[in-house]
């Protein structure tokens, strides 16, 4: 029997240990924090949870076009009948994590993984030293999976305290809604962020080191965001470096690199994560590391050590929940011996949880512009969708990219409430390289927002013949 030892219980990790068992494995998790990782007890879920309560309050204070009244009938404002109790809000997001957490660890045990509560390291490539309670505890390995993942890159000139100056992992302990929230970094966390505590009623003042909010992501899509902020009245400071961040009593001040400052009553920073991989005897291993501390990893998950694989966050490739859970089942799918397919990254969708949601997948619109991808693209806006009228929902659109002479779908970008399920369609037809007649003869229900999806593919029909 192959014995495998996981280093990291996040997605990379736990649904590396199903499957390794599921193949005959004998597989030991060795884990500090829970089951879940950062994605769930952390991140992902936590992050989301509070969220979707966000959403909720957008779609409250957004409702009087569709009829909706609330307090006396004299006043017509949705804020006078709600508000937000943050330390419920809170409480329920930490519930959540917690049994989302315990019923991972509940399957992974069904599945006769050995569970080991324990800090994890190398000693060599085929051994696992565990720091437990109750001592060290040494496991040999004919296969080791590395799943540590990261954690949130801390600046010397603003020091979280877990108070007013706060990592995106301890946003949950306030029960207080902040009165100015300032989020230093415009990225996929800080957008999101900013996105929901202004939605609960928070004063939001967004640093952008950059000249927009999502440099990351379509440029068509991160200006319907910023309209959108600027409309709910979410201040973004453009082109503004956050220098240091200091607190006096209940007070933050964060003071930008030309020297203005901006004062408010808590402090989210949102500068990025760095891998949870030093201490660890991985370049003792044979694991090579690249100048930020991430493993090197092939497509099959395999470092540079012969045996070690690696998976999530620790990797460096695409910090996504769904993608270190697909690093982990095929490096155990590699190493066990079964049918695997090398990790594609140009199927994978993501999604960024702001109100509204921008989904992606496959080639951007930057790729197409440079010329480095021929293609033909078509957009649809949202405001056109009649099921979109009828909710209420004018802010975004969609896009669609298609092969320029076989019309096989590429790419596309859904900026809409639930971006994140409309995606799917597209990213099947990505992955199963659809074309777009394909595609748009697919009945689609009327009315409703994936006819979106399907006007755009009807509308590139002909590329075949296009140059």
């Amino acid at each position: 029997m192959t014995r495998v030892v996981i280093v990291g219980g996040g997605p990379g990790g736990y649904e590396a240990a199903l499957v390794g068992s599921q193949l005959g494995g004998e597989v030991t998790l060795v884990d500090t924090d829970g089951l879940g990782g950062s994605a769930v007890l952390t991140d992902c879920v936590p992050s989301k949870t509070l969220i979707a309560t966000a959403e909720v309050m957008t779609d409250i204070r957004e409702s009087a076009e569709l009829g909706l009244r609330f307090g006396p009938s004299d006043q017509g404002n949705a804020e006078a009948g709600v508000h937000v109790d943050l330390g419920a809000v809170n409480r329920r997001v930490l519930d959540l994590a917690q049994k989302q957490s315990e019923d991972i660890a509940e399957r992974v045990l069904r599945e006769n993984v050995n569970l080991v509560l324990g800090r994890g390291r190398l000693d060599g490539p085929d051994r696992v030293v565990a720091e437990t309670a109750d001592g060290e505890q040494t496991f040999e390995a004919d296969v080791v999976l590395v799943a540590t993942g990261a954690r949130p890159r801390e600046l010397a000139t603003a020091q979280p305290d877990g108070e007013r100056i706060l990592t995106w992992t301890q946003l949950y302990n306030m029960t207080e809604l902040p009165e100015r929230l300032i989020v230093v970094g415009s990225g996929v966390t800080g957008a999101e962020f900013a996105s929901a505590y202004d939605a609960l009623g928070a004063d939001v003042v967004l640093i952008s080191s950059r000249d927009r909010v999502l440099p990351g992501e379509d440029a068509d899509a991160a200006q319907v965001l910023e309209d959108v902020f600027a409309r709910r009245g979410l201040t973004v400071l453009a082109k503004s470096r956050a220098q240091s961040v200091t607190r006096a009593g209940d007070q933050v001040t964060v003071t930008l690199s030309d020297g203005r400052e901006v004062v408010g009553s808590h402090c989210l920073m949102a500068v990025g994560s760095i891998p949870n991989t030093a201490d660890m005897g991985l370049v003792e291993a044979g694991v090579t590391l690249d100048a930020g501390g991430y493993i090197q990893v092939d497509r099959v998950s395999r470092t540079s050590s012969r045996g070690v694989y690696a998976a999530g966050d620790c990797t460096g490739v695409f910090a996504l929940a769904s993608v270190a859970a697909m690093q982990g089942r095929i490096a155990m799918w590699h190493s066990l011996g079964d049918a695997v397919a090398p990790l594609d990254l140009k199927t994978v969708s993501s999604n960024v949880f702001t109100s509204p949601e921008i989904a992606t997948v496959g080639v951007t619109q930057q790729q197409v512009d440079s010329g480095e991808v021929a293609a033909r693209t078509v957009t649809l806006r949202l405001s056109g969708n009649a099921r979109a009228k009828m909710q209420g929902s004018r802010d975004g659109f969609v896009k669609l990219f298609c092969r320029s002479v076989t019309g096989i779908v590429i790419g596309g970008v859904v900026v809409a409430p639930r971006a994140s399920e409309l995606i799917y369609p597209l990213s099947i037809a990505v992955a199963q390289r659809l074309t777009v007649d394909q595609v748009s003869g697919s009945f689609t229900v009327y009315p409703s927002l994936t006819g979106s999806l399907a006007e755009a593919a009807r509308r590139l029909h002909g590329s075949r013949s296009a140059t």
